[in-house]
Order: structure tokens, then C-alpha cells, then sequence
């Protein structure tokens, strides 16, 4: 049976195909104290929101290694996504080290900020420096962005950067403001920087989160671009017609099948991992035409080789 016909039982074989996760936030306890800035608990702000408490960082480390064992999924990032939550994920990729790749968001325009990050990489818990240009107000080929990246490549590390439309659902459903400057994710920009250290590899999210054609631009360009195709990818409400199976034959044409990154966004109990859109991205590679090794390359492979164990 090829990997393309054996996408639509995923769910009654979830250990049909290897998965890694290049996509998954860790909501911790500091987190929500971090976004809220108030003296609320996080068991507060998650009952307002209908969620579970996420408790000690090793309790939510050890949920979510029983969660990828539901559905059959080998390794996952984790992502601290907001600055000062680096302790959470360090903790819980420190207890899972075989399971987790640690993500941390990183604003390069705050007054400690090459302090925080040598201090972050320093650790055995990070590999990936996140950067959300549109959140924190700064521009992709600023020199601070540079300097991340010679950090990132004297370290052996990972460059995530957010470009396209930036939505934040935990704030939108607390009434938090969301002040981002959409000008500021351009891919183009971000590829100028790339360009300037092809050593280090860097990942986009969401295929460009709306910016796709730019997205794909600078992929062509800087052979350094991965390109994860994580969330529901709803931005393509922005792009009339444009059907998921259409995204993934024209990143496969243009990236290769060696740059894609499969992804969920998942950050939250009690939803937890969203193997539905594991199902529908299958479907679309298959739609899409996608050979089998490619497929397998999408959903596992890739992740290995960027993030080969250290």
C-alpha cells in the first residue's frame, strides 16, 4: 500500500507514517502570566478560556510525550512563544530530549537581547531562534536581525522567522491587544539577510502565512529556506481558488520536497495535537501528486535531518 493511498486511514493507522512536528507551541504556566501581566494564576486565564490548567512545566512535558505517543508522532519542536518562557521549554526538552527540538521566541530589539541569546543557545534545551518581525516592530534586513544570524550559524542553530498575516488567538479570545505591523514579515526582506549567511537554515511558517508568491521567491532564492506547512493555512481565504493541493504542488516545484516541513500548530489541552490536519495535508500531497519518498521526506525526514540528535 503506498504512503498516498494510505492517507485517508490515518486515523485508523496512525503509526502508518513516521511524523515529526516542526509546529507545536508549549502554552506553560508562565506563559499565560507573561501574556496576561496580571496577577491572575494560569489556572485563571484558562478556565476563562475553557482550557486546561497547564501546571508544572514537567507535568505539560510529560502530557504532551503521552499526546505524541496517541498519534504516533516520533519528535516535535516546542516553542517558548513568548520572551521570558525560555525556562519552561528548556525544562521540559531537558526531561525529553529524544522527543523535543526547543524553539524560543526572541525580540532582537530588546535592551538585553544578544545577553538573552547567547545565553538561550548556550543551553542544550534551544535550537531555534523564532523571530516574529511583525509583533516586536523591527524590519528583516535590520543589522540586529544579522546579528542573530551570525550568532545562529557560529552555534550550529536554526532561524524561524514569521512572515505574512500574524494572528494570535489565545490574546484575540482574552480582548488582548494586538498591535503588529504586517509590513514588517516580508519574505523578500528576510531573504536579502538569508542570503547573506546560506549556512544557516531557516524556517517559514505557514507556507508565508499569505505571502506565498513572496514566500516561494525567496525560497527560489536562498537555497537555505525551508518552508513548514503548518496550521489549517487559512490564509488561503487571501488567495481565491488556491486549493492546498495547488500550495503544495507549487512549493514542491519550487522548494523541492527536501524543504518542507510538515507542521500542525498545535498548543493546547485539552485539543491537543490536531491530527486532523495531519490528515488533510496527506490528502493534499496525495491530490498534489506527491511520491510516496516525498511524502515521507514532508513528514519526518526533513525534520531529522535539520534537527539530527546532538
Amino acid at each position: 500500500m503506498t504512503i498516498a493511498r494510505a492517507s485517508s486511514k490515518i486515523r485508523a493507522a496512525p503509526f502508518m507514517i513516521r511524523t515529526c512536528d516542526a509546529h507545536c507551541h508549549f502554552f506553560s504556566s508562565k506563559f499565560f502570566t507573561l501574556l496576561t501581566q496580571s496577577q491572575a494564576s494560569a489556572a485563571d486565564v484558562t478556565a476563562k478560556l475553557g482550557w486546561d490548567d497547564p501546571g508544572a512545566p514537567e507535568q505539560l512535558a510529560d502530557r504532551w510525550v503521552a499526546e505524541l505517543d496517541r498519534h504516533g508522532v516520533a519528535r516535535s519542536a516546542l516553542i517558548a512563544s513568548i520572551p521570558g518562557d525560555e525556562d519552561s521549554v528548556a525544562t521540559a526538552v531537558l526531561r525529553h530530549p529524544s522527543r523535543f527540538v526547543g524553539y524560543f521566541m526572541f525580540n532582537p530589539t530588546a535592551a538585553d537581547a544578544l545577553a538573552r541569546l547567547s545565553q538561550a543557545l548556550d543551553t542544550r534545551a534551544f535550537r531555534v531562534v523564532a523571530l516574529f518581525p511583525a509583533m516586536h516592530h523591527y524590519a528583516l534586513d535590520d543589522r540586529r536581525v544579522e546579528e542573530v544570524f551570525e550568532e545562529a550559524g557560529a552555534r550550529g542553530a536554526v532561524v524561524f522567522v514569521h512572515c505574512g498575516v500574524l494572528s494570535v488567538g489565545v490574546r484575540r479570545k482574552l480582548g488582548l491587544p494586538s498591535p503588529f505591523d504586517l509590513r514588517l514579515g516580508d519574505p523578500i526582506a528576510l531573504a536579502r539577510t538569508a542570503a547573506r549567511y546560506p549556512h544557516v537554515p531557516v524556517i517559514i511558517p505557514h507556507f508565508g502565512a499569505g505571502l506565498f508568491k513572496e514566500a516561494l521567491m525567496a525560497a527560489d532564492q536562498c537555497a537555505n529556506i525551508h518552508l513548514d506547512t503548518s496550521s489549517s493555512n487559512s490564509w488561503m481565504r487571501y488567495h481565491p481558488r488556491l486549493t492546498l493541493a495547488d500550495v503544495f504542488r507549487s512549493a514542491l516545484d519550487v522548494a523541492g520536497p527536501d524543504r518542507l516541513l510538515f507542521g500542525t500548530d498545535s498548543s493546547f489541552f485539552p485539543r491537543g495535537w490536531q491530527a486532523g490536519i495531519r490528515d488533510v495535508q496527506l490528502q493534499a500531497l496525495s491530490d498534489a501528486g506527491a511520491k510516496d519518498d516525498h511524502i515521507a521526506q514532508i513528514m519526518s525526514g526533513n525534520f531529522d535531518r535539520v534537527f539530527q540528535r546532538v
